[in-house]
């Protein structure tokens, strides 16, 4: 190849690579080149005002570099921006090699640089990106000034995503709140009454508040407008408070009928007061740790699936550790209430045991599946986490199940049997001693699955069901002695109580409140919420 052509394709290489660097800014005029890399503040302002107003993403570029520290000045004359060993003149866009000796950096200080970051991200709302829009919208709420309000007025007018629009339009009326005409303040108060964002509430209290002496908002009409969208607001962020709590309750609540419906099955239908439950809920939560560990070492790929193969494992496992124990002690201690409760404490310590040596003593990580992480926002204030979302239909699901059980299926029917007349039922051929253990086991895998739930919400470790043991009986001693329903009303009711009573009072002294309504509410009705009827009661 001739020197001719070699050279010929240096420079074609060279352009290849340079052209894009100086095109990058082509859409920056060279007077506001100028006057933002040599210029006084005052230039600079009137600048960056005019790159922002017209809304040109393809300014984006320089306002980086600039921010970045990539653009270098020459003089009152060059302006110049590095990248690695290549230099391109912003001002002519030719290639610059080698870099002068002389050239210096462009002198930007915080009130400069905060106001690039203002415009980057106000220039950043006109991107296809959601992400994209929605970090520049939160930029703009921390440091937007009134040079961005064309560009977030440009994009409110044409932003579709609800979350972005609110943060913006909350952005818009912080800005025009500080401008020097009422009717612009005005305007901007009414618009914050339709939010439903906390931060609004410090905005119009702000403008209520006095300062030595005088309001800090001169305008009385503007005043009275703050104080009506401040009432609306707050109206607002109560109704979302209250939706919160609520779903809370009810969160709460199903974790509470998860894990009651074992006891209420154990003690409710058979009368054994089974102090192990706590534990069978925490072998059930073990159970799903160890399907999680197989899964990540086996199926890495499937491992969002494990948990629908841990919720069958819990439950197996619980109820073989059940109907073990149903077999080799309970069943001698029917009709001796005291003994059992003794025995079923000892087996509760030697189960905690057991764990604590082949997992250790402390608390082990059960992730959750990337479909139940996040949550959906029905409100700016309010957001519903899809794992909590996931256990309320998990436990319907198995309240519903449980229900089919006992009034469809033939051992649903023995079990009924066995627990209003057991002389008569075994008279007429129902393998009592067999109900027995197949009714402990089915008691001992609800609470597996309660074991499971809780594994997705909260910590694993060996003393898990301590805690879980007290709200269990609880609940089935408040609903009533072998009555699912008033499993259920109870389980419920207690949750959301319990949510409302620790905004009120803090999480001690609700449970507490709580105990001594059910001491007081059980002295009055004894048999709970829905008595059970049948001949051996009302005997």
């Amino acid at each position: 190849m001739s020197l001719l052509s070699r050279l010929g394709l240096s420079l074609f290489a060279a352009a290849c690579v340079l052209v894009p660097l100086a095109g990058a800014h082509a859409a920056v005029v060279p007077d506001a080149i100028k006057d933002l890399a040599l210029g006084e503040a005052d230039a600079r302002d009137k600048a960056l005002s005019a790159i922002v107003a017209a809304g040109d993403a393809a300014a984006l570029p320089f306002l980086q570099s600039l921010l970045d520290g990539d653009i270098k000045v020459q003089g009152d004359n060059r302006v110049y921006r590095v990248t690695g060993d290549q230099a391109v003149d912003l001002l002519t866009g030719k290639a610059v090699k080698p870099l002068p000796a002389d050239v210096e950096e462009v002198v930007v200080n915080n009130r400069f640089r905060r106001a690039l970051a203002g415009a980057i991200a106000a220039l950043r709302l006109s991107s296809s990106d959601r992400a994209l829009r929605a970090a520049a919208a939160r930029a703009l709420a921390g440091g937007a000034d009134e040079n961005t309000l064309p560009a977030i007025s440009a994009a409110l007018a044409k932003e579709a995503d609800p979350e972005i629009r609110a943060s913006l339009a909350l952005t818009q009326a912080s800005i025009q709140l500080a401008s020097p005409e009422a009717a612009t303040r005005l305007a901007a108060v009414r618009a914050l009454a339709q939010s439903d964002n906390a931060a609004t509430k410090t905005l119009l209290t702000a403008l209520l508040a006095r300062r030595n002496g005088a309001f800090v908002e001169p305008d009385a009409s503007v005043r009275s407008e703050a104080a009506r969208s401040l009432r609306e607001v707050d109206s607002r962020l109560l109704k979302g408070d209250l939706v919160a709590r609520v779903f809370s309750g009810i969160s709460l609540g199903s974790i509470l009928l998860l894990a009651a419906l074992g006891l209420a099955i154990t003690y409710g239908l058979m009368g054994v007061i089974n102090m192990a439950h706590g534990e069978l809920i925490m072998v059930g939560a073990y159970a799903t740790y160890i399907v999680q560990n197989l899964f990540r070492q086996h199926w890495p790929a499937a491992f969002d699936a494990y948990l629908l193969a841990a919720i069958p494992a819990a439950f197996l496992v619980s109820a073989g550790v059940g109907m073990m124990l149903e077999r080799t002690v309970i069943r001698f201690l029917y009709g001796r209430p005291l003994e059992t409760l003794l025995a079923t404490w000892g087996l509760s310590l030697v189960l905690i045991q057991t764990v604590r040596t082949l997992f250790g003593a402390q608390n082990v990580q059960v992730e959750n599946p990337s479909w139940m992480s996040g949550g959906v926002e029905i409100m700016t204030n309010v957001v519903l986490p899809w794992s909590r979302i996931a256990i309320v239909a998990f436990s319907g699901l198995v309240l519903t199940m449980m229900w089919l059980l006992l009034t469809r299926t033939r051992l649903g029917l023995f079990v009924r049997a066995v627990t209003q007349i057991r002389p008569m039922a075994s008279a007429l051929g129902v393998p009592t001693a067999r109900v027995d253990m197949l009714a402990f086991g089915l008691g001992s895998g609800l609470a597996g699955l309660a074991g499971c739930a809780l594994s997705q919400i909260g910590n694993v470790g060996p003393d898990l069901g301590q805690s879980a043991l007290v709200d269990s009986f609880m609940v089935v001693v408040l609903g009533g002695v072998g009555q699912l329903a008033g499993t259920v009303a109870a389980a419920f009711g207690l949750g959301v109580v319990n949510k409302f009573l620790e905004a009120w009072s803090g999480a001690v002294l609700a449970k507490i409140a709580v105990l001594v309504f059910i001491v007081i509410f059980i002295q009055k009705r004894p048999r709970g919420l829905f008595a059970l009827r049948g001949r051996t009661v009302e005997a």
